[in-house]
């Protein structure tokens, strides 16, 4: 149903980058629970702002905090948006009770599509929250659905290979490739890539990873990578998921790391003081995974430790590079 080409897995630097700090959380294993809580709440808010804000949501991430915890009412705003944000909260919730649970996980079509119920239920009232009975078409994208006649039939496909294929792949990879196949099927008439993003977590958070999210800034280089997927070249998905994990990885391990230990972060510009590349060759690194970075906002920030790491595995650089 899918595979990956051989130009396609995860690249070598960004695999370890990515195992080597997922080691370091693991280490701070069990992580208490007045820490674990707040790092729970700070996350279910951002992604709640983001992943909605993907789909046009309008509410800022402070007036997603104001409904996601308070219940507020943000004046100007529609009383949709804001049923959205209790709709995902109501479904992270599910999500940490599965993610939690000492049980195997039964990845069924019926568990697809209560999630599914949580994303909607309050914001699409009416929606009978089964399969698509219609076609659809994807704004701003070239990828036309498959048809509901044979939805059900890809939906089925789509589980046999999670339960037969996860283990052969790194969490990154079989990640983003569900995250595709899945969108790509469309199953649903709203609520797609929110059950998507979910989704993703599921299978992340199950193999240790912090709550990954897609930041509504990157929305285009998002929506890019899912179209060359839809071509069936993967690779700038999953580079583009491994950087969200790692983003996700770094704000767990700065929030957990006793702030005598920490590396103070710095911007790329500042960076390239302490080597000869230029600021958009170090970006170009960042990009890649060959420097510890990750992006806050828009902008890439990265330690004056990793530069250092860095120049002394493959020097300082020629004349700004």
């Amino acid at each position: 149903m899918i595979s990956l080409k051989k130009s396609d897995p995860i690249k070598d630097a960004l695999r370890e980058l990515i195992d080597e700090k997922l080691e370091k959380l693991n280490a701070m294993r069990p992580i208490s629970p007045v820490h674990l809580q707040k790092l729970k709440e700070q996350f279910q808010v951002e992604m709640t702002y983001n992943s909605n804000g993907i789909e046009g949501n309008t509410l800022t991430l402070n007036e997603t905090y104001w409904v996601f915890q308070e219940g507020m009412t943000v004046k100007g705003k529609s009383l949709k948006e804001h049923l959205e944000v209790k709709d995902h909260k109501r479904a992270l919730e599910k999500l940490y009770q599965l993610v939690e649970s000492p049980t195997e996980l039964d990845f069924s079509e019926h568990f697809v599509r209560e999630l599914h119920q949580a994303v909607i239920e309050l914001s699409e009232e009416g929606d009978d929250h089964g399969y698509r009975q219609t076609d659809v078409f994807i704004s701003g994208s070239d990828h036309k659905p498959v048809e509901p006649g044979v939805l059900p039939q890809q939906m089925k496909q789509l589980i046999r290979w999670v339960r037969n294929e996860q283990h052969r792949y790194h969490p990154i990879e079989f990640a983003a490739l569900f995250h595709h196949q899945f969108v790509h099927i469309h199953p649903f008439l709203d609520g797609n890539g929110r059950t998507a993003r979910l989704l993703m977590n599921l299978f992340l958070m199950r193999t240790g990873f912090p709550l990954v999210i897609i930041l509504k800034n990157d929305r285009q280089k998002y929506y890019r990578a899912l179209r060359m997927a839809d071509k069936g070249r993967y690779k700038a998905l999953i580079q583009f998921i491994a950087q969200a994990a790692i983003r996700s990885l770094n704000l767990y391990l700065d929030a957990l790391t006793p702030a005598k230990k920490k590396d103070e972060f710095i911007s790329l510009a500042e960076a390239t003081e302490f080597c000869d590349y230029s600021q958009a060759y170090l970006g170009k690194l960042a990009k890649e995974g060959r420097l510890d970075a990750h992006k806050r906002d828009r902008n890439w920030v990265t330690t004056k430790k990793a530069i250092e790491e860095y120049v002394a595995k493959h020097g300082r650089g020629e004349a700004k590079q």
